[in-house]
């Protein structure tokens, strides 16, 4: 009886050692399939991500954001219209949406960085007007290339445009709040926003684009065609060149004021003064030609500030550019001229 106790230890320390072994086997087993379901293959992922991208983003068309404000507003505006008139959704990068969203309610989405850089783009250059190939552009992933300012882009949507670039509220109230402490006691007072263009452009237009930048004699007629038409006008100034401003602005009449700061890098607060005036007189660049759009009234502009010669008509036509109803005056080219002779 005894034997038999041994033997039925040493028989039940065995079967133990079975059981143990056997669980622990069927568990490795099924922990390595298990293993094997929650790492996926890289390959799989990463034919179900380009799968999924083409899903979500498909048929995406972007524009690549160049220069300051006035230039990435008029490529916004280009790349709405025409994504619109060829049926495909519009993306902005985030260097743009930095840009326009600190001053307006843009509606167009963004794409992230990471996304807009695994894609392959085809790249579509752009002219500075409406071209009719435009209206049928190909491609799946289409980005816009250029500098466009043109209302031949948009100017049947204006409506849309100008809802696009609706100001944020607090701007709206700033402006607003300036302009009235700029006002003061005057009564019947009709605001003209001036945006004169200086800066680099006072070199580069002689030297590269065979052009002149407005001049005193310019500022003073156009001024005066407001002065003449209404009875009490204000005139708000900005410009990249204040101390000139202040040496060949007549101020005489004191109805002009210079609210410039002459800061390039932050032209936001200058923008957002001049596009709550009533008028525009404008002279040369694309902030200044967004300012007059957006405004709506009429409009002065520096017209004929080019040579016939002017390699700038490779890029610019001033019938593209300033709308009919603006008012064109000539610019003073006897500076070019002289340099001629």
């Amino acid at each position: 009886m005894k034997q038999l106790s041994v033997w039925a230890k040493i028989m039940f320390s065995f079967i133990l050692i079975i059981v143990f072994v056997s669980y622990w086997y069927y568990s490795f087993k099924i922990s390595g399939q298990s293993t094997k379901e929650v790492i996926p293959d890289t390959n799989l992922v990463k034919k179900k991500f380009l799968k999924l991208s083409s899903k979500i983003s498909n048929r995406i068309w972007t524009v690549k954001p160049v220069g300051r404000l006035g230039n990435q507003i008029g490529q916004y505006a280009t790349l709405y219209s025409l994504a619109k008139l060829n049926g495909h959704p519009a993306y902005i990068v985030p260097r743009m949406h930095e840009t326009l969203s600190k001053l307006f309610k843009i509606n167009l989405p963004m794409i992230s960085q990471k996304v807009h850089n695994r894609i392959k783009w085809r790249q579509y250059p752009i002219k500075n007007w409406m071209c009719p190939e435009y209206k049928n552009i190909s491609g799946q992933y289409v980005k816009l290339v250029g500098v466009p300012c043109s209302w031949t882009f948009h100017h049947h949507i204006w409506e849309e445009i100008h809802q696009e670039f609706t100001f944020h509220d607090f701007v709206k109230a700033e402006a607003n709040a300036y302009l009235s402490n700029v006002k003061g006691n005057r009564e019947n007072v009709t605001f003209v926003g001036v945006h004169v263009r200086r800066g680099d452009y006072v070199e580069i237009m002689p030297k590269k684009w065979k052009g002149v930048v407005a001049d005193k004699g310019y500022l003073q007629k156009a001024m005066d065609y407001f002065r003449n038409k209404y009875e009490n006008p204000l005139f708000i100034v900005t410009s990249n060149g204040m101390d000139w401003c202040k040496e060949n602005i007549n101020n005489s009449l004191e109805d002009v004021h210079l609210a410039g700061d002459g800061n390039e890098a932050s032209p936001a607060r200058d923008f957002a003064l001049l596009t709550h005036c009533n008028h525009s007189i404008i002279t040369i660049g694309t902030f200044g030609i967004w300012v007059a759009y957006l405004v709506g009234g009429e409009t002065v502009h520096l017209s004929n500030f080019l040579l016939p010669n002017s390699p700038y008509f490779r890029y610019f036509k001033y019938e593209t550019t300033y709308l009919p109803e603006w008012i064109g005056i000539p610019a003073n080219l006897s500076s070019l001229l002289n340099k001629k002779t």
